[in-house]
């Protein structure tokens, strides 16, 4: 698609601390642009959940997100967590097994995240 390379160039060209209305809800365009990446990824995830032979999403995408999730969570994420697994997990779209719990310590009380 010729046109979705024209995206990322208009979303670097938007001052990212204006204010946007959305949904009666304000955010800045950068909020408003990270939560799309956010709601686009899972999807992504969610599409391939059982294909293993389709690619993923970018590896700075999945970074940006996970990077964002911990925002929301207000912690980070172990180290031993790969940006996909602290997505799937931290949003309940897999329950963490039993190693990922231990590890999580409090953070696996707040989960899943809530991020609508």
């Amino acid at each position: 698609m010729a046109g979705s390379e024209v995206v990322p160039d208009i979303a670097e060209l938007a001052d990212p601390a204006l204010r946007v209305s959305t949904r009666d809800e304000v955010l800045t365009v950068g909020d408003y642009l990270s939560a799309y990446v956010m709601e686009w990824t899972l999807h992504h995830l969610d599409l391939i959940a059982h294909l293993p032979s389709i690619t993923p999403p970018p590896a700075d995408t999945l970074a940006a997100c996970r990077a964002s999730l911990e925002k929301l969570a207000g912690a980070p994420f172990p180290t031993s967590f790969s940006d996909t697994d602290a997505l799937l997990t931290g949003t309940g779209r897999r329950p963490a097994t039993t190693t990922e719990t231990s590890a999580l310590g409090e953070l696996a009380a707040k989960l899943p995240l809530v991020l609508g």
